[in-house]
């Protein structure tokens, strides 16, 4: 693999031109403007289907209430085990040396052993079975998404990472609408349409279940796309590659980033950090944001919750196609990242002062452009502060810890600014865009883009 700098990591001057060049070393790209795509959409239809609709709907059938206080200790345990699970299956992939490459290997393992867990948490009959399960779930397929994540890095040369970003990032919203239309169905009704489009009268999301068929169709999902990608896309092999004797101090010490050195780096993490917090505040209590604070009566919720998310990843995508190829034609992220995260946190002002379904509505297609304006430069960004090319793996995955570490902190901060605070979703909103902006203008200290 090729790779050119000039100055030391974190450092003002350009980032290499390219971790890997497809055209040298024998990898197509045109494979991946397809599986990589969809290797995505796969991994979050499972975290937004099972953490936004199946979750809940579980943790009801069990607890016969909506418990808030139940539900974030799934969420706890599923982010804990995957802030682990994500650095640690990227520094394995990246010393792997097999017939099938260094990826390849991990995204179809982590594929079959999670489909599994996931037919077992279709079966947990108490909270903290379910905890069990998930965080099981979280930690296994954060070795998928670790592996899958660098194959950009891996693959992809930087004069494309502005469109390849943005495909990637088009992983949410797509799998959002996919996660919709299969376990809750889009309820028209809500702008003005007498029809509703998929949910299969909610055969995939059956509260006397606890939505045990919607896990089983998101673990057939996960599979097949996992085959796709290492069958049509497939790794080269890396046998060839030097090999260095295996040391248990030697593997730990290799996670450690030094700061100083690559200030670039943490600074990126940071801002992901802040813009995710913002996002996933929100995201995993629309929910009970539209039980108890926008009133919709709780047989509704589910449908109409439905429609909300469509409607929002939809105009990501939008955004987010639209927005990746101007990114690689003016050759600037920082901007984009600055507009991005002010827009989203202007958004969340939204819901503050029009808490009624028209209302959410709105804020749904503010907050989903300026979030597909994000997810088009995210990765842009972040692939170009990467340390050192031969950690790729690891480097994503402690990357990745920032969308795992607002999942962590989403369980337990949103009650404790809700509830303990007494602050109200209002509150909740005004947090959301505080940090979420923090978090774009962090975007402004990164010496080595532009």
């Amino acid at each position: 693999m090729s790779s050119t700098t000039t100055e030391e990591p974190g450092s003002s001057s350009p980032a290499p031109v390219s971790v890997a060049d497809p055209e040298n070393t024998g990898y197509k790209v045109a494979p991946l403007y397809a599986t990589l795509p969809l290797a995505n959409i796969a991994l979050y239809m499972l975290w937004l289907g099972v953490g936004v609709y199946l979750l809940p709907i579980q943790v009801i059938h069990i607890k016969g209430v909506p418990d808030q206080e139940a539900l974030k200790w799934p969420i706890f345990w599923g982010a804990l085990f995957a802030t682990i699970g994500n650095p640690l299956f990227g520094k394995l992939s990246d010393i792997t040396r097999s017939r099938f490459g260094r990826r390849s290997p991990f995204i179809l393992f982590c594929a079959l052993v999670g489909a599994a867990a996931l037919c077992f948490q279709a079966n947990a009959n108490s909270i903290a079975a379910v905890g069990l399960t998930w965080g099981l779930i979280q930690f296994i397929m954060n070795g998928y998404q670790a592996a899958v994540t660098a194959v950009m890095p891996d693959r992809v040369p930087a004069s494309k990472y502005g469109r390849f970003s943005a495909m990637i990032g088009l992983g949410i919203p797509v799998g959002t609408i996919v996660a919709s239309l299969l376990l809750a169905g889009v309820d028209l009704s809500m702008i003005g349409i007498d029809a509703r489009i998929g949910g299969f009268d909610g055969r995939f999301a059956d509260p006397s279940d606890g939505g045990a068929k919607g896990f089983y169709l998101i673990a057939a999902i996960l599979v097949a796309a996992a085959l796709i990608f290492v069958v049509v896309s497939p790794d080269r092999s890396t046998r060839d590659l030097p090999r260095e004797p295996f040391a248990f101090v030697a593997f730990v010490k290799g996670f450690w980033v030094s700061p100083r050195e690559h200030a670039d780096f943490f600074i990126a993490l940071l801002s992901r950090l802040g813009v995710m917090l913002g996002y996933m505040v929100v995201l995993q209590f629309n929910f009970f944001i539209l039980l108890m604070y926008v009133k919709i009566p709780q047989a509704e919720v589910v449908s109409k919750l439905g429609t909300l998310t469509v409607i929002n990843a939809v105009v990501t995508i939008v955004a987010a196609v639209v927005i990746g190829p101007i990114v690689d034609r003016v050759g600037r992220v920082k901007p984009f990242v600055i507009a991005s995260g002010a827009g989203a946190a202007l958004s969340l002002v939204i819901p503050m002062i029009w808490a009624t379904e028209d209302g959410m509505i709105a804020f749904q297609i503010a907050n989903g452009l300026f979030f597909g304006m994000y997810m088009a430069v995210d990765m842009a960004l972040i692939t170009q502060v990467l340390p050192r090319p031969q950690d790729v793996g690891k480097d994503m995955g402690l990357i990745n810890i920032a969308n795992a570490g607002p999942q962590i902190a989403a369980p337990f901060l949103a009650p404790f600014l809700v509830d303990d605070l007494d602050l109200g979703y209002k509150g909740l909103f005004a947090f959301a865009a505080a940090i979420s902006l923090l978090g774009a203008l962090l975007a402004l200290l990164v010496k080595r883009v532009r």
